[in-house]
């Protein structure tokens, strides 16, 4: 029986490269997987889930108007399970269509993304996929400033000083963002 999974993390927590695992370990075995990803993200390379490590794969953008759905459906080949980089940045409409691919078309889907902003609050997509996910499951790494569990992202401007207000979505990478503990989110050591 297909699920729907969220996997989510702090920054640095591993998520696309577990995409790639999962998409490598798949097609060792013959089998097909469609990789999607945000089309806000343009970090790396635009249309291509990559990793901080060096490894990257060709992906299918989502914006507001791809139907997630529809491209699984009229795939030229059976799809084995379906892979979604930066699902926080995803609607409640492309959720919705993540759950129609596992319930009508029997196919698991695996988001993965970040929980919550720098500002802690739930991304509309993470939101979303806490609430429709089959199973829920945490990808750890420590917090930036100590050994504790990174649970948070803090938000930093380009003279490393905390930034506390803004637009909920700035893509950056470590220029930009810092996995912390609870504790160093509130007083960070800068």
């Amino acid at each position: 029986m297909a699920q729907l999974f969220f996997k989510y993390g702090a920054m640095n927590s591993g998520k696309s490269i577990e995409i790639l695992k999962v998409a490598h370990n798949y097609e060792e075995q013959n089998k097909h997987v469609l990789i999607f990803t945000s089309a806000l993200d343009d970090r790396y390379k635009l249309g291509f889930v990559s990793s901080r490590i060096g490894l990257q794969r060709e992906a299918i953008l989502i914006d507001h108007n791809t139907d997630l759905y529809k491209i699984v459906s009229e795939a030229s080949q059976r799809i084995s399970c379906v892979l979604i980089d930066e699902v926080q940045f995803v609607s409640k409409e492309h959720v919705l269509q993540m759950v129609d691919i596992v319930d009508e078309l029997n196919i698991p889907v695996m988001g993965f993304g970040l929980k919550n902003d720098f500002q802690n609050n739930l991304f509309e997509g993470s939101k979303n996929m806490l609430l429709y996910a089959d199973k829920i499951e945490e990808m750890k790494t420590i917090c930036w400033f100590c050994e504790k569990k990174a649970t948070m992202a803090l938000r930093v401007d380009e003279n490393n000083k905390p930034v506390r207000a803004g637009a909920q979505i700035q893509i950056g990478g470590n220029d930009s963002y810092y996995p912390v503990c609870r504790k160093h989110h509130r007083n960070p050591p800068l």
